[in-house]
């Protein structure tokens, strides 16, 4: 079982912004790679806290974790979970300040050089029939990203001469101060462009269509983020792809509709089916199936199909298709039909005589939210 972010940065539920990043620094400066050189455990305590924070620190992950918890992020994560070295040095950088040598660094080389750049995200929207969102599903789409264009190469930065970052010394009451700053010229990658091809751009890209597979696991809701790490825009000079953020939509069902992981469904019967009894075939997510009314059925009963509803994204089973009964009353009838009812106006038989089994509106409603 993963660890609770919170609990993995020391804070509760209610800390600000300002103190889930200051939380942050002070746990990786203190699990940093610099101050803990070949410890295992001192990295996998550095990308948990980072992990945490990139969750914590979204307004919207945040508010899907509370919720979801661990489970909102799962089937290709909806912005936390699996994070590399890269992806923390090149997000989370500046949070350091000067803690490092004036520069946090990157992966390789961590207190201060060269760092790899990392290409811009990438987003777009995929819709999904309630039938996906109930059962999962994998989607495969075309996306135009910017890859690094063949032929393209790179030298040294003549600027850093490599380094990513040029190194200025100031004279100063306190005597001579040293202070680094990332190169102007290479944007801290230690390379420029060599040969450039005639269809790239001036970072050495091209625009390359590509299908991407993205698995899509069940229970998700309209408004989700989706991200598929590296499926981005790649960077110049061998940097980290960015990523590809796939939100969710949902279509409405003719039929059926959702309330968290139930279904609900209206079926509407004639008075001769509530009277004699019926059997009506009905929509699920999975298929058409049968079910059995019985004879003296009342308007507004609720039939629960249990687990017919939609699969949790916590991994709890599913939701159920609660079912209301609707009796049709004709607003019209013909000579014959209208002398019979007529004769059953007095029939103690058509009286109300409700049963305590017959639930109220409100019970109905209490049971339904039960």
């Amino acid at each position: 079982m993963k660890q609770d972010y919170y609990e993995i940065l020391g804070i509760d539920k209610n800390a600000s912004p300002t103190e889930i990043k200051k939380a942050y620094r002070k746990k990786a400066i203190q699990y940093h790679p610099d101050k803990n050189p070949g410890d295992a455990k001192a990295e996998e305590l550095f990308k948990k806290s980072a992990e945490a924070y990139e969750v914590l620190s979204d307004p919207q992950k945040k508010a899907r974790y509370d919720q979801y918890g661990h489970a909102a992020f799962e089937g290709g994560g909806f912005g936390g979970g699996g994070m590399n070295m890269e992806d923390i040095f090149s997000q989370f950088g500046d949070i350091f300040g000067s803690a490092f040598g004036g520069g946090f660094g990157g992966f390789g080389g961590f207190g201060g050089g060269q760092r790899r750049v990392k290409g811009s995200n990438l987003r777009i929207r995929v819709k999904l029939s309630l039938e996906e969102v109930a059962n999962g599903v994998e989607k495969k789409v075309k996306v135009r990203r910017k890859v690094q264009a063949p032929g393209v190469t790179y030298t040294t930065c003549a600027t850093c001469n490599g380094a990513g970052q040029v190194t200025k010394i100031t004279n100063t009451i306190l005597g001579r101060m040293q202070t680094a700053a990332t190169c102007s010229s290479c944007g801290g990658t230690g390379q420029t462009i060599d040969h450039r091809p005639s269809d790239a751009d001036a970072q050495g890209l091209i625009v390359n269509e590509e299908t991407v597979s993205i698995k899509i696991p069940a229970g998700v809701e309209e408004g989700m983020q989706l991200k598929v790490s590296g499926k981005g825009n790649e960077a110049p000079a061998n940097g980290i792809p960015g990523d590809l953020l796939v939100a969710i939509e949902t279509e409405e069902h003719p039929t059926l509709k959702r309330e968290g992981d139930n279904l609900h469904y209206d079926l509407y019967i004639s008075i001769s089916d509530a009277v004699l009894g019926t059997s009506k075939e009905i929509d699920t997510v999975s298929g058409k199936v049968r079910i059995k009314l019985e004879p003296g059925i009342q308007s507004g009963k609720i039939l629960r199909l249990r687990g017919k509803g939609i699969s949790s994204i916590n991994g709890y089973g599913a939701g159920d298709l609660l079912v209301h009964v609707n009796v049709w009353t004709p607003k019209e009838l013909n000579k014959e039909q209208k002398e019979f009812f007529e004769k059953m106006q007095h029939n103690e038989n058509f009286e109300p005589k409700p049963e305590k089994s017959d639930k109220s509106f409100f019970e109905k409603v209490k049971d339904m939210f039960s």
